[in-house]
């Protein structure tokens, strides 16, 4: 993984796929993002290094505390800035696409002032 987003990527994708079925693998995660399975490989292994995930013995993913703490703050992240551009305007293809994009550059302020007039909007 080259970037902080990627990382973010991952963890979200683990919990989103984690939500739609009973056990996540590597596989499940190259179909999803539609990578090669080495490169999951190698992401997994770094997540894994860094606390996020830990994997059983049929090398099943399972977000770790810190890792679900993270999951879902980008997750929500990106649910209420794609409802934000919805409201704008954007259809939810565009919504959907740009919201991925500035989810991984946000500051946690900006993020906090938009969240905060997504729940009076």
């Amino acid at each position: 993984m080259r970037t902080h987003e990627s990382e973010e990527m991952y963890l979200e994708t683990i919990l989103l796929l984690k939500g739609r079925q009973p056990a996540v693998h590597a596989i499940d995660i190259a179909g999803e993002l539609g990578y090669a399975k080495s490169s999951v490989s190698r992401a997994v292994g770094l997540l894994h290094k860094k606390g996020y995930i830990e994997l059983n013995s049929s090398d099943e993913i399972r977000l770790t505390e810190s890792g679900m703490k993270k999951a879902t703050d980008i997750y929500e992240r990106h649910r209420v800035l794609t409802e934000l551009l919805m409201r704008i305007g954007a259809d939810e293809r565009l919504a959907e696409e740009n919201a991925c994009r500035i989810e991984h550059v946000i500051s946690p302020e900006l993020f906090e002032i938009m969240k905060q007039f997504a729940k009076k909007a």
